[in-house]
């Protein structure tokens, strides 16, 4: 092991007890490190990082950028520690983003999902994607939470799930309705009769035993789309797993205003069930669906007659 590989896990390390889970930028950083052994590179310089950065060729200047990124957030730790190291300017490989517009989900089209994913061979993988998209529709769980549920945090007796050590090194519990409960014992059942020996302790399984791994989920998602028939609303406003979790926050939100209770008292519990650090964080989700304006401006008409 290089002294350069070395120094890339310390900090990946130190970042990640600060909270940060780094999954896909503890990936490219390996892989950057690995470019650089692979060159004959002691430490890290602007010609390196960008050559690397623009891998491969051809791909999104987003991915280009975020790639940069990774780089150079490593690049200002190692200069720390090695006065030869350059950090890449800033303004290298300029991107600047643009927020994905969210797709709200339908019910209907929710069921559609669930029920194409129904159709999926062998049953277990089948199960598994009506459960996960089950799941987080009803709770607006994370990708990445419902991947590492285990058996124990599934409490069938408290009638709740347990998420640990979550973004930003966060832990709730996510209350369940007795209908999501029966799916979730439903599946449990058929999951250890179709896989009595798996080889994990996840709640989800694979049809190998186990646990379900993201970058396979999003695949068999886009297939799922398309044999739900669902398209894009807009350019950047595309059906994504993700899209789930904005569509239980405005659903709340709906639901809250059509109840006449006082929504703007009720965001801190969203916040918390969400597992955000404070309700400032849940605006994020809050896109502005037209369902969800009509109530708002229903509410809003006698405070403005009053002010006329």
């Amino acid at each position: 092991m290089s002294a350069l590989r070395d120094r890339a896990e310390d900090y990946l390390r130190m970042r990640r007890a600060l909270g940060y889970k780094l999954e896909v930028q503890g990936l490219l950083l390996l892989g950057f490190v690995s470019y650089l052994e692979d060159a004959g590179a002691v430490t890290v310089t602007v010609k390196s990082a960008v050559a690397w950065a623009t891998l491969p060729a051809g791909a999104d200047p987003a991915y280009w950028a975020g790639r940069l990124s990774v780089a150079r957030q490593f690049a200002r730790h190692l200069q720390t520690l090695d006065a030869a190291c350059e950090v890449p300017p800033a303004k290298l490989l300029p991107y600047r983003s643009r927020r994905a517009i969210p797709y709200l989900y339908e019910p209907a089209q929710i069921a559609a999902l669930i029920d194409a994913a129904g159709k999926l061979r062998p049953l277990l993988l089948a199960a598994n994607y009506q459960t996960l998209i089950g799941l987080m529709s009803v709770t607006g769980l994370r990708l990445g939470e419902a991947v590492r549920l285990d058996r124990v945090d599934v409490d069938a007796r408290h009638q709740l799930l347990r998420v640990l050590d979550s973004k930003f090194a966060k832990s709730r519990e996510v209350v369940l309705h007795d209908s999501a409960m029966r799916a979730l014992k439903d599946y449990g059942r058929l999951r250890d009769r179709l896989c009595p020996s798996p080889k994990c302790d996840a709640f989800l399984i694979s049809t190998r035993g186990t646990r379900l791994r993201k970058s396979c989920i999003h695949h068999m998602f886009a297939r799922l789309v398309e044999a739900a028939g669902l398209a894009e609303r807009a350019p950047g406003c595309r059906p994504t797993l993700h899209g789930l979790r904005h569509s239980f926050a405005v659903r709340a939100l709906i639901e809250w205003h059509r109840d006449g209770v006082d929504v703007q008292a009720r965001l801190p519990l969203l916040s918390t069930y969400m597992g955000h650090v404070n309700p400032a964080s849940t605006y994020w989700y809050l896109t502005a669906a037209p369902e969800l304006l009509a109530l708002v401006a229903d509410r809003l008409d006698p405070v403005l007659e009053g002010l006329a």
